[in-house]
């Protein structure tokens, strides 16, 4: 083991989009190689998917993946990223109708599992983006009612760009200012953010995955899009998926790990590392 002990929490994204992710998903939350999903609760597969995440609940925190870009079957409000980046960097998109797409999600979450999400964070990391994040904190405020409230994602704490230089640039100038935003709201927030890359094939993950494990600092909330492998061909990142999944339900993941002193922690923890 190199070094003293480091701690850093790894998410799986988009619980509930299909079979094939969530099943992924419960699977390796099931060994404790994931401390936390996030929810897609419009997604077709979420209302089967809840029952048995919720029996998992004690090994990870479940929060919500608050969707505006991800068009499901007989689901309104979502348009292509581009158009997030470029209407509410203007402010015109419509905050009203961005509102009651959040509240309905929260809303799906909470029936199905009973209580409110851990956390929010946003695919594509919309929730993050100007005129967005003001919607989002409305949301907090009138759903989350007493002192405990949940984390969010802050996307422009991004720490490395793994290979991706102006994907890692958009993401940074979109967010900006979100984490000053949140913490002025008195929320907790990631302070480190990691797990960006192509998400394609050739990537590598499982080395990209080693090399941050070494290089990102303790404390670090890494995304991640693991999933069994599927044809799927509504699905662009089928594959990496697959390879996400392979890589960390292998006993490589476990010895890496271990090689590069790292522990997989919950979000409480994070701040402490």
């Amino acid at each position: 083991m190199s070094g003293a002990l480091r701690k850093f929490a790894l998410c799986a994204d988009d619980f509930g989009q299909s079979q094939a992710i969530s099943e992924g998903i419960l699977e390796l939350m099931s060994s404790r190689r994931l401390s936390a999903t996030s929810v897609l609760s419009e997604g077709p597969y979420w209302k089967r998917g809840s029952r048995r995440l919720s029996e998992l609940q004690r090994n990870a925190d479940i929060g919500l993946h608050l969707n505006l870009t991800h068009a499901f079957e007989g689901v309104s409000g979502t348009h292509p990223l581009i158009y997030w980046l470029m209407f509410s960097r203007a402010g015109l998109v419509s905050q009203p109708k961005i509102k009651q797409t959040f509240l309905r999600q929260i809303d799906k979450f909470a029936d199905a599992m009973g209580r409110l999400p851990d956390y929010l964070d946003g695919h594509q990391h919309v929730h993050a983006f100007p005129s967005i994040r003001d919607v989002l904190m409305e949301v907090i405020a009138e759903r989350w009612t007493t002192d405990k409230r949940p984390w969010v994602r802050s996307p422009e704490c991004l720490v490395d760009n793994g290979g991706e230089p102006l994907k890692a640039m958009v993401l940074r100038s979109a967010a900006r200012g979100f984490h000053e935003l949140a913490e002025s709201q008195g929320l907790r927030t990631s302070k480190k953010f990691g797990g960006l890359y192509s998400l394609l094939p050739d990537a590598r993950f499982a080395k990209r995955m080693k090399a941050w494990m070494h290089l990102l600092p303790s404390g670090t909330l890494m995304m991640c899009h693991p999933g069994r492998p599927t044809i799927d061909l509504s699905d662009p990142i089928a594959e990496a998926r697959a390879q996400e999944f392979a890589y960390l339900g292998s006993p490589r993941f476990a010895d890496d790990c271990h090689e590069t002193g790292v522990r997989l922690v919950r979000f409480d923890q994070l701040e402490t590392a």
